[in-house]
């Protein structure tokens, strides 16, 4: 049974949050947004539990303890401090691009996208003239209108290129994040899960900000008084970009639970043995966690919104995507600040079946 569940409860039922950071209760299912069914096998006739390995979205302890404890450093807010002047330089390289490239323009091709793609890219050691081909495969392996069968494949492209990164990687590691993996754990990671991490890194590393990016460019545009606050006062910003990410939750649904003991959740009854998928977004927008949910206040910061999971499962790269907006979103809006959307809003077109949800184009001039 799937029961979709958000916002806070009464007393003595569980909550999402409650739900998401009880392993014990309410562990992950087999194949995410993939699939439940371990039985569903891909292409070539491989078990799905072969293509979860080190995808630390569908583990439960103390698997997913131990190899997200080698990750960890890797994100901690110093070791990203030390990334800010990178990151700044990419982004003002993709805002040359856009000003070279002339009026109108793509800004999701030309800036959204190649902003935490060239930061990923760099984290993880993959060739940047790569990004076009993993970014492709991405977008249909979280493609929801696709059959499994189909994404399953995609998936096992994806295992088979982190292959050859992660084989390089053993050889002659580098300064990047699988050399890191390589050098402290090589003797404890086996191959398969090395490629599960970085394959899930490199989705999740540029996916979601690019939606981020694109869709609240958008939302500002669409308030034209918050959108002069976030451009010209640097104070603005942090909790800027945590109303956005509440407000936007381009991630809608946690990945989906399995209950382990009969459990109520929220008013509803839950059978050990049933799934559960929690909306992100509907708990950003519980009258009980901001008044007024469905307005954008850029002045609220939102502090204890869900957009990155809760628990165990919180984001590991939730640091990363906070630095990449902080600086992305203000440095678009002072180089061109004139900024306005090319075509009608209501010509955009979105991506409403994807786990991430997101713009396929954001035209704009200045």
């Amino acid at each position: 049974m799937s029961v979709g569940i958000a916002g806070r409860s009464d007393p003595g039922q569980a909550s999402p949050g409650q739900v998401l950071g009880n392993t014990a209760g309410f562990g992950s299912a087999a194949g995410g947004f993939l699939t439940a069914d371990p039985d569903v096998r891909g292409p070539h006739g491989e078990r799905l539990d072969e293509l979860r390995v080190g995808n630390l979205l569908v583990l439960d302890p103390p698997e997913h303890t131990r190899l997200r404890r080698m990750l960890t450093p890797e994100f901690t807010g110093k070791r990203l401090s030390r990334l800010e002047g990178r990151i700044t330089e990419i982004v003002e390289q993709a805002l040359d691009d856009v000003e070279r490239a002339g009026r109108p323009v793509g800004l999701i091709r030309l800036f959204a996208l190649p902003v935490p793609s060239m930061v990923i890219c760099e984290l993880l050691g993959v060739p940047y003239a790569d990004r076009d081909q993993f970014h492709a495969r991405t977008a249909r392996q979280i493609d929801t209108s696709l059959p499994v069968a189909e994404r399953l494949s995609v998936l096992r492209e994806n295992r088979e290129y982190m292959g050859h990164l992660v084989a390089r990687a053993r050889s002659a590691p580098g300064e990047d994040t699988l050399g890191m993996l390589v050098r402290d754990h090589g003797d404890e990671l086996s191959t398969a899960e090395l490629i599960g991490l970085a394959n899930l890194l490199l989705i999740a590393g540029h996916e979601t900000t690019a939606n981020m990016l694109a869709l609240g460019t958008l939302a500002l545009l669409a308030h034209p008084e918050q959108l002069a606050a976030v451009r010209d006062d640097p104070a603005r910003t942090v909790p800027a970009v945590e109303e956005l990410l509440r407000w936007l939750s381009v991630v809608h649904a946690a990945v989906p639970r399995t209950v382990r003991a009969d459990a109520m959740v929220g008013d509803r009854p839950v059978a050990a043995g049933g799934q559960l998928v929690l909306s992100l977004t509907a708990a950003n927008r519980d009258p009980a966690f901001v008044d007024d949910p469905d307005r954008l206040d850029i002045t609220r910061g939102a502090v204890g919104h869900v957009a990155f999971g809760f628990g165990r499962h919180h984001c590991l790269g939730a640091p990363l995507a906070r630095l990449e907006l902080r600086i992305g979103l203000p440095a678009l809006l002072r180089r061109l600040p004139g900024l306005a959307l090319a075509v009608p809003a209501d010509q955009l077109e979105f991506r409403p079946q994807a786990v991430v949800y997101g713009l396929r184009e954001l035209p704009v001039t200045w």
